[in-house]
């Protein structure tokens, strides 16, 4: 099978159910922005900081693989079977943010992203995460979008926040709190 198919070239594409609709398509832009943060999360997953938690950062790009599939799909025309989403998706997010809060000091003040590459890779994924879930929303109120890709989307960016503060100190960097000049 060849990478190419020349059936987009005109500016279409097709859904999972064989509708075909311009790639600008506020669907497309939702699935589109979920593989940009499934990428973001395999470079998050590659920082050394993070080898301990490569079954639940693979997990996650599951989970958003699936996410992408639901998304890419028109709603009451295909008839293919398409991966699932479960509470318990949610549920294993939640274990590791408290897991992980448990393990920094109590948040007091905004943080600005950064402090180490590592850490501000992880932001960058956070507000992909959070633009992700702004468009299924926004996908939501046209058209159907299951519920728990929403609330996956926003517990995965309350995970990825998380994740930021354990590497921070993991990694001994500076967690700088945001200080409003007045």
């Amino acid at each position: 099978m060849k990478i190419y198919t020349k059936t987009g070239d005109k500016g279409t594409t097709s859904l999972i159910g064989g509708t075909r609709v311009a790639k600008s398509h506020l669907r497309i832009e939702a699935y589109g922005t979920v593989d940009e943060l499934n990428s973001y999360i395999g470079l998050v997953r590659d920082q050394e900081v993070n080898r301990n938690r490569l079954d639940v950062l693979k997990e996650v790009q599951d989970r958003l693989f699936t996410i992408g599939s639901l998304l890419a799909t028109d709603p009451g025309k295909s008839k293919m079977k398409t991966p699932d989403l479960h509470e318990e998706d949610i549920a294993l997010l939640e274990h590791e943010i408290d897991s992980m809060s448990e393990e920094v000091p109590p948040l007091r003040a905004f943080i600005l992203p950064g402090g180490h590459p590592s850490v501000s890779f992880c932001h960058v994924a956070r507000c992909v995460c959070r633009r992700a879930e702004r468009l299924a929303i926004s996908l939501q109120e046209i058209s159907e979008v299951e519920e728990l890709v929403i609330k996956y989307l926003n517990r995965l960016s309350d995970y990825l926040f998380a994740l930021c503060r354990k590497m921070t100190q993991e990694l001994g960097a500076e967690e700088v709190t945001w200080k409003p000049r007045m």
